[in-house]
């Protein structure tokens, strides 16, 4: 192959791989990602309700009860995957969070600051890939790094547990594993889902159910 041709190639790689599009919010954007929030928040406000009788399943050792709190984080990685631009993670987890302590949060508006620093950790990992890379491994990521993120509010900025560092570590790691599979992995296949039914036609993530599962690895041959 000549120089040439491989310059063509490479540029029809790029196009294909990676194309050009506005990070500017649409209307449908704002309608969508505003949706999506609020339905989210209205679930919050049940599993706020329902909370209690779900963590004294954990009453033999509390640390671990985090392992139930990604249900607090989906709206990050749902609302990133679907709008896939800047600050769709944010939005959506803060708009979810401010619906549900509307509707009566037992924690009241301190739900607004973990709700901006969960969802910050997934924008984090989106931005760390110019909003480009949707696929399972970096869904996963992003909803462990919202975990990590609210770990470390509930910790050390909106303090709500006091464990030994042994514990606040398991606490923590419990926390983002619940993340990388409630909040990322389970948002994953609804946005594959939701494409594949076409109800996102306006959208960047219109053609999510034929995009590859998996990013890193993949060839570009």
């Amino acid at each position: 192959m000549s120089s040439r041709e491989r310059a063509v190639s490479a540029g029809r790689g790029t196009t294909e791989h990676s194309p050009a599009r506005s990070w500017r919010w649409s209307v449908s954007d704002i309608v969508v990602a505003s949706v999506l929030a609020v339905a989210s928040g209205v679930i919050f406000w049940g599993w706020n309700l329902s909370y209690h009788l779900i963590g004294n399943l954990f009453v033999f050792y509390p640390p671990v009860e985090t392992l139930v709190h990604g249900m607090w984080l989906f709206p990050a990685v749902l609302g990133a995957l679907v709008i896939r631009k800047p600050g769709a993670a944010i939005y959506c987890e803060m708009v979810a969070a401010a619906v549900s302590a509307l509707l009566g949060s037992q924690w009241g508006l301190t739900v607004l600051s973990s709700g901006f620093m969960q969802g910050l950790g997934a924008e984090l990992i989106f931005l760390a890939v110019a909003y480009r890379r949707f696929s399972l491994e970096f869904a996963m990521l992003a909803g462990a790094a919202s975990g990590l993120t609210g770990g470390i509010t509930y910790h050390w900025i909106v303090p709500m547990y006091a464990y030994a560092p042994a514990e606040t570590i398991i606490h923590i790691a419990s926390f983002a594993l619940s993340g990388a599979i409630i909040a990322g992995l389970l948002p994953w296949f609804a946005t594959r889902g939701l494409a594949a039914a076409s109800v996102l036609g306006p959208l960047a993530s219109r053609r999510a159910h034929r995009e590859p599962r998996l990013s890193l690895g993949r060839s570009r041959g």
